[in-house]
């Protein structure tokens, strides 16, 4: 009988999960012609066409739908099973590249520290940070990231979590800006300037608008930004108030840009924030994943801890 060819496996996870031959040529690094062969041979085996032409796009057909969780279980098995056991785990020794999904946000508060530590006891690992355009279980469910952190999103029942520390907003002015004061900022001191919002979005609102709505109020948005560093950027330069995680203040305080800025307490309620690190059941018992997790926690508990006892 004719053993099958278990490398199709790869190459069957990767169209499954793209959908299309071209982006599935693109992520194996092959060229559109070796990949229309691999197909060929992937609807030999399967006895299914995979892929069909709709217009003018490529969709799965439903025994593709069927078989993409189980193919991607299936690989992702081999691949456990050809790694290192538990008791064989040697930190030092450990050469692999870990995909953190994260915002800007994040990766400038946590990432020097994370990569400082992992680098301490894991000399030849490779933290690699991708951006998070938006919130989405597609990357954990297709193996392209180890872990996603942020706020828990529509992510899916089977999508592991971990809260790692509570964060709330804060406001924040320039230094020498009316609203740097030792005193407790009102709300009608606070709307009397006008603000900069970070959103990916582009949504001018948020939970302070709506806070501010419950007592008839309402602020003037000056300004939009794509992230939490350029409104930080923009507060700095103008009289405008920004806002943003009171975690993302870690990595002013430690590069010193925070003596240019001054934050202060929200004359508002708005809900906390968990910040968690989200990550696929397979790799649950992965020993070097588990340890990846760890560090994580740890590390980001640590700075929360520090900078609550340095606003103390």
């Amino acid at each position: 009988m004719t053993e099958p060819d278990l490398n199709l496996l790869i190459a069957l996870d990767v169209l499954l999960a793209e959908g299309s031959v071209a982006g599935a040529a693109r992520r194996l690094g092959l060229s559109a012609s070796a990949m229309s062969r691999t197909l060929s041979r992937l609807r030999t085996a399967t006895g299914d066409p995979l892929l069909v032409r709709a217009g003018r796009h490529m969709v799965l057909t439903p025994y593709a739908e069927q078989i993409r969780g189980r193919t991607q279980n299936a690989l992702f098995e081999a691949q456990v099973l050809l790694r290192p056991s538990s008791t064989a785990l040697d930190l030092s020794t450990l050469e692999r590249t870990f995909t953190i999904r994260a915002n800007d946000g994040f990766v400038e508060a946590f990432g020097a520290s994370l990569i400082a530590a992992a680098a301490q006891v894991a000399p030849l690992v490779c933290l690699r940070f991708v951006a998070k355009p938006e919130k989405s279980s597609r990357y954990l469910r297709e193996g392209l990231v180890d872990l996603e952190i942020g706020v828990l999103g529509a992510m899916g029942p089977e999508i592991r979590l971990q809260a790692l520390f509570r964060d709330r907003f804060v406001g924040v002015v320039r230094k020498g800006h009316p609203l740097e004061s030792d005193a407790k900022v009102t709300v009608e001191q606070y709307i009397a300037f006008g603000h900069v919002v970070a959103s990916r979005r582009e949504h001018i609102s948020g939970p302070v608008d709506e806070a501010l709505a419950e007592s008839g109020l309402k602020r003037k948005v000056a300004a939009v930004v794509p992230s939490f560093p350029a409104a930080l950027a923009v507060a700095k330069a103008s009289d405008l108030v920004a806002l943003v995680p009171a975690s993302f203040l870690i990595n002013q305080s430690m590069t010193g840009a925070a003596a240019t800025l001054s934050c202060f307490e929200l004359p508002v309620k708005t809900k906390g924030i968990t910040v968690s690190q989200m990550w696929h059941p397979r790799a649950e018992v992965d020993p070097a994943h588990r340890w990846l997790r760890g560090l994580v926690l740890e590390v980001c508990r640590q700075q929360v801890l520090a900078l609550s006892e340095e606003n103390r």
